[in-house]
């Protein structure tokens, strides 16, 4: 089954730290770039960050620029998404995505930033 499975997220301090998983199954993972979306209510789904299939090259727009850091592990066919310095507009729900063929989405994981 041609799927991804995220997992990692919760409810946080202003200034802590989560790291986000995303398992894939179903598709050759080290093929594809990768990518991590996050919506808010009433917001547009928004991209966070996206790293190359070998990982040596990753994006991020400036609200997230030196905060989030996204990886990849070719051999867990894994990706992660360590997120610091965390702030409440980060909260969100966030979903990892690849397009194979078509637009893979997981079920999303809720992170909450909240004092």
């Amino acid at each position: 089954q041609v799927q991804l499975v995220e997992s990692g997220g919760g409810l946080v301090q202003p200034g802590g730290s989560l790291r986000l998983s995303c398992v894939a199954s179903g598709f050759a993972f080290s093929r594809y770039p990768l990518y991590w979306y996050r919506q808010s209510p009433g917001k547009r789904r928004e991209l966070v960050a996206k790293i190359t299939t070998t990982g040596d090259s990753t994006i991020y727009p400036n609200s997230v620029k030196g905060r989030f850091t996204i990886s990849r592990d070719n051999f867990k066919d894994t990706v992660y998404l360590q997120m610091s310095s965390l702030i409440p507009e980060d909260t969100a729900v966030y979903y990892c995505n690849a397009v194979v063929g078509r637009n893979l989405w997981g079920q999303g994981t809720q992170v909450t930033v909240s004092s």
